[in-house]
């Protein structure tokens, strides 16, 4: 009998490859490993208000009572006795302020009506929140916050205009120096 060639076994058949996921490549894990690296990021004051019928907008000054002129003040034609606030509470209103209408650099306002730090805290106060013994006081704590973070200027103002600074690190420091006055007492 003529001797055949055995047949030749067929390759194994391919073993299916599982296929590759962000999670099983291990991107995921290194994504998630940077961001927990930097630092948190400042949060801006929220403008909305969140209710049982959807989101509003909420004016910057949302939680405070608006001045009332009584009927006094109507007769002898002179202004509304100013809404009482802390320094703290003068910092984040001020804060909130910059976020509804915007930050500026090199002048108090513009036509916009955008603000720089300080726009920010005589516009507060002119809306009739707080005294100008309060701006005085959340000023020296914006001085308190600066020195203490390493960061020695003469003034916030200094601090607003200087190039580098960006409008979170303003909102930070208004922070900042609020959670120090609400800390104090002031």
């Amino acid at each position: 009998m003529p001797r055949t060639a055995p047949k030749p076994t067929p390759p194994p058949a391919p073993r299916p490859t599982p296929p590759l996921t962000p999670d099983a490549s291990g991107l995921v894990a290194e994504i998630e490993a940077y961001l927990a690296s930097l630092p948190a990021p400042a949060r801006a004051p929220e403008p909305y208000a969140v209710g049982r019928y959807g989101s509003v907008l909420r004016p910057w000054h949302a939680g405070h009572p608006l001045p009332r002129a009584t009927l006094l003040d109507r007769a002898l034609r002179r202004p509304a006795r100013p809404v009482p606030v802390t320094a703290a509470e003068h910092l984040d209103l001020a804060s909130r302020y910059i976020a509804a209408h915007g930050w500026l650099q090199g002048a108090m306002w513009d036509a916009a009506g955008r603000v720089c730090l300080l726009g920010a805290q005589a516009a507060v106060l002119a809306h009739g929140f707080g005294t100008p013994a309060t701006v005085r006081t959340a000023r020296v704590q914006l001085m308190e916050v600066l020195h203490a973070t390493g960061r020695p200027v003469r003034s916030p103002d200094e601090f607003n205009d200087r190039p580098a600074t960006r409008q979170v690190d303003v909102h930070r420091l208004l922070e900042r120096a609020a959670a120090r006055a609400a800390r104090l007492g002031l």
